[in-house]
């Protein structure tokens, strides 16, 4: 008997890749047939590059290229950009976190390309890659990447930008993406202040040795520029690059008076432009170093801008925070002395900088990182909460714009896909109900019903409402594959609304890891790494209902099992899911209100 099984099972894989094999040969040549159509090689209509050859004029002390010249060519190539798509003069209104991966000597080549990634009302993201270039030896390598906003400006009219449309996979992910990193800006500043009202930051102040620490003042810094025409665009506006020079180099004179050496700048938290600055102003930009780590330092910055010298208030139009390390000469990170901060303000910031280096370090973790790198679970806690929101949504937007999905098979009106990569086995299931979008997104989005029509989740309880869009589940299973003790999952479920028409409602799913909920003996804890679901509107009460999960080894015969036509659950269950959405269509009126 076992072995008859065995045979259905080859047999029944080898017709779904034998299928999937076909269906990708159709589908390279309708892509192939379809880019003859477009012409040669599709190029996004705002992409702007600059190449630039690094002269001695560009460098400083060490012979590399200036981080602040870089950036006055990253702000004028993404502007470039920008003022492509909107057809009107545009100004930066903020720059994302930049992490520096190489340095660039003189005589070689800076290569920088600049994209349109969304837009919105009158502001828009665009997405900028530099690399550098080695021209005697041909060889090419990352720099960095930034992601910058611009808000586009005309004097008679507002502005209301026409969308971007995605063509390429990339394009559709970034686009995707773009509105929940939005949102992520948006609650910046709150996640900020949450962090240092609700988490005790370790410092290690009173432990430390006084006798051997440098205090901050003798680290403070404070310069004059005074904006004049070459600064600024041609409606006299400084450029957002000019000032992030200036706040760069003020920087490295307060890192450098801290090291009595020549600071390499590693990264730069979020420059925020709060008010524009013009032709004639004067900027003082002051620095300091707030705390030094072991192996690498935060420098805060602020730029303050006045007309006349005889004006005593002073416009706050931008600050930031840049990390910096002494390289040793082989290029590994130095000691550096520990930072005696000054009584009052000054501990609030030597405080702050504790908190916002733990900030950094699980961002660039959580949202840096490739999903293949990010752990099953992560640890839940308020200082990472919006960043694992925010890879919980992306994730799941940019499984659904891959490519180069397969149909698998179709049963009922419901669709199975299948998507293929080096680490995992994707499927995606899609049907059309007779529901309201905005009315299937909020019966779903409360997985405590779920076991209405799952049978997958024999029980869910709502550990933690984080806020109202976010909830952490605890969801107990049946057994599953012949293992006698039933799962149970910490899920945290993200929901988000459309940004626009033509965006999907969206729900979430991923585990975290919650000290309250440890695995225990009677269950076997089962993690899920991205799934959920997307509605679109196909018309008046009419709703595409799409499913998603990338398959973890646990359910990865479950998963080929039903991909191969052995099983029916999925279909089973899909069309239990459909008539949970109809016979509940009618609950929810009052809810709809708010949506």
């Amino acid at each position: 008997m076992m072995q008859n099984v065995g045979n259905h099972l080859r047999r029944g894989f080898s017709s779904v890749f034998l299928s999937r094999q076909s269906r990708k040969s159709t589908s390279r040549v309708e892509d192939k047939e379809s880019a003859m159509s477009d012409g040669e090689g599709y190029r996004n209509p705002t992409e702007v590059q600059m190449s630039q050859l690094v002269l001695p004029c560009h460098t400083n002390q060490r012979g590399e290229l200036s981080v602040g010249q870089l950036l006055k060519w990253i702000d004028t190539t993404a502007c470039l950009s920008a003022e492509r798509h909107a057809g009107c003069p545009c100004v930066t209104a903020s720059m994302d976190d930049i992490y520096f991966e190489h340095t660039i000597s003189v005589g070689q080549v800076v290569n920088i390309k600049a994209k349109v990634n969304r837009a919105f009302n009158s502001s828009m993201e665009v997405g900028i890659q530099v690399a550098s270039e080695d021209l005697c030896s041909e060889k090419h390598w990352s720099v960095c990447k930034a992601l910058a906003t611009f808000v586009a400006q005309r004097d008679l009219s507002k502005v209301k930008l026409k969308q971007i449309t995605p063509r390429t996979e990339e394009e559709k992910t970034e686009h995707g993406v773009a509105a929940e990193r939005r949102r992520m800006r948006l609650v910046y500043a709150d996640t900020i202040k949450d962090l240092l009202a609700n988490c005790a930051i370790q410092d290690e102040l009173e432990s430390r040795d006084c006798s051997h620490m440098v205090p901050a003042e003798k680290t403070r810094v404070e310069s004059v520029e005074l904006v004049l025409p070459p600064h600024a665009n041609h409606q006299g506006n400084t450029f957002g690059g000019q000032i992030m020079a200036w706040m760069e180099n003020v920087a490295t004179i307060a890192a450098s008076r801290l090291c009595h050496d020549h600071p390499t700048l590693k990264a730069i938290e979020m420059f925020q432009f709060r008010g524009p600055s013009q032709v004639g102003d004067r900027l003082v930009l002051k620095a300091i170093v707030n705390n030094a780590f072991k192996h690498s330092m935060e420098v805060g910055v602020s730029v303050e801008a006045y007309r006349q010298e005889a004006e005593t208030h002073r416009r706050h139009i931008n600050s930031a925070f840049m990390t910096f390390v002494v390289l040793d000469t082989n290029d590994q990170p130095r000691l550096l002395p520990w930072i005696q901060p000054q009584p009052g303000d000054g501990e609030r910031r030597y405080r702050e900088a504790s908190a916002r280096r733990k900030i950094r370090l699980d961002r660039k973790y959580i949202v840096s990182c490739k999903q293949a790198e990010i752990a099953l679970s992560v640890s839940w806690d308020p200082s990472n909460e919006v960043y694992l929101s925010y890879n919980n949504v992306s994730s799941l937007k940019m499984l659904v714009a891959k490519d180069n999905w397969v149909l698998s098979s179709e049963v009922n009106q419901v669709r199975l896909y299948t998507l293929e990569d080096d680490k995992y086995l994707s499927f995606h299931l899609e049907m059309l109900v007779h529901v309201d979008a905005a009315h299937a997104f909020l019966l779903l989005s409360d997985l405590r019903r779920r076991p209405e029509w799952d049978k997958h989740y024999r029980s869910v309880e709502l550990v933690q409402q984080v806020d109202e869009d976010d909830a952490i589940y605890h969801v107990i299973s049946p057994p599953l594959g012949g293992d006698p003790k039933p799962q149970d999952f910490v899920i945290l479920a993200s929901r988000r609304k459309p940004c626009d028409n033509g965006d999907p409602y969206v729900i979430a799913l991923r585990s975290v890891m919650l000290p309250t909920h440890p695995e225990t003996p009677e269950y076997r804890r089962g993690e899920t790494l991205c799934s959920g679901f997307c509605f679109w509107r196909q018309g008046d009460q009419m709703t595409k209902v799409s499913y998603y999960n990338q398959a973890t080894s646990s359910f990865l015969n479950y998963v080929t099992t039903n991909v191969a036509g052995l099983s029916s659950e999925f279909y089973n269950t899909f069309k239990a899911c459909e008539q949970f959405l109809l016979s509940n269509r009618n609950d929810l009126a009052p809810s709809l209100q708010t949506l």
